[in-house]
């Protein structure tokens, strides 16, 4: 690969109400993951990885970064034991207002409130949409769902709400404690791994003003400095795609020191481009990384795919 990094990004493992999937599926499917990447992948620290691409050196052949976003408690309690058991390093890109308690993920709360309404119909950005069935909800959902990515973090959180009441949830502690504390940020780290910014609230930077994002981005890294006596200078943008960042947010994040930002923009990450704008693959546990890593390894496929191959089954 020379100086090409695949940057794989996680979520949760285990599902959530926003994320999904039969129970115990997302747990098999991280461990065969695993499994793979440990066999044929070099998987390098981030920071490591930096300092190769920043110094001109190559990165060994078929390079890897892991890394998870937003904190869900069980990259700690499932997938650092597993990371572990194969010798795996990972950067975990965390919001220290959910290590606080502070702030809601405001797609699970969402999608909580879906899963669980009473209501039979709801009128959104004047349409009325029936929820009888699990397949209308879902419509409902996804309507509403990608409306309130226009908007900004605080009047995201008060349509949230207003919604949520609007679909008289039936009352349920399914989605509780999803998401790490301070105590368990440490413990990520006492484990070998890294830990970087996603800011302060989660908020969808592009739709911020200026001052707003440097709140996000400089208060969220003091908070994690701060809180576990460490530098962090490496940013993964919340949504992440070319629509959720402008040229105000990757100056703002290299005003404040920042060494990197990570993105959701499919593809591997190369020296020839921004720091900034650093390519990534969002992956799921059931993702089929062998089919991922033979797209990015078009140069070993002839050797690395076939013995992938095997891992499918």
């Amino acid at each position: 690969m020379g100086n090409r990094l695949l940057v794989l990004g996680w979520h949760n493992i285990d599902p959530t109400p926003g994320f999904p999937d039969p129970p115990g599926v997302g747990r098999l499917g991280f461990a065969k993951q695993l499994r793979m990447l440990s066999r044929f992948a070099n998987v390098l620290p981030l920071q490591t990885a930096l300092g190769l691409i920043e110094a001109g050196e190559p990165l060994p052949s078929r390079a890897v970064v892991l890394t998870f976003d937003d904190g869900y408690r069980d990259n700690l309690e499932l997938g650092i034991p597993m990371l572990e058991r194969h010798g795996l390093p990972a950067t975990f890109f965390l919001v220290p207002g959910f290590l606080s308690g502070t702030v809601g993920a405001w797609w699970e709360d969402l999608s909580a409130a879906f899963d669980r309404a009473r209501a039979t119909t709801l009128e959104f950005g004047g349409t009325v949409y029936p929820l009888g069935s699990p397949a209308e909800r879902e419509t409902a959902h996804a309507a509403v769902r990608a409306s309130l990515k226009t908007l900004d973090h605080a009047s995201r959180v008060a349509e949230v709400a207003r919604v949520s009441e609007l679909l008289s949830p039936a009352p349920s502690s399914v989605g509780e404690g999803l998401f790490m504390d301070w105590s368990g940020a440490k413990s990520l780290l006492a484990a070998g791994h890294e830990i970087g910014s996603h800011t302060v609230s989660h908020a969808i930077l592009e739709r911020e003003t200026e001052p707003g994002q440097r709140i996000e981005l400089g208060e969220s890294r003091a908070a994690l400095e701060s809180g576990l006596g460490i530098t962090v200078d490496t940013l993964a943008f919340p949504n992440g795609s070319s629509a959720d960042y402008s040229e105000v947010t990757t100056r703002v994040a290299r005003d404040l020191g920042y060494r990197c930002a990570i993105t959701t923009t499919a593809g591997l990450a190369s020296g020839g481009d921004s720091p900034y704008e650093m390519r990534r693959v969002v992956v799921t546990p059931t993702t089929d990384l062998a089919s991922v890593a033979e797209k990015g390894w078009r140069k070993a496929k002839g050797l690395v795919g076939r013995r992938l191959s095997s891992l499918r089954s």
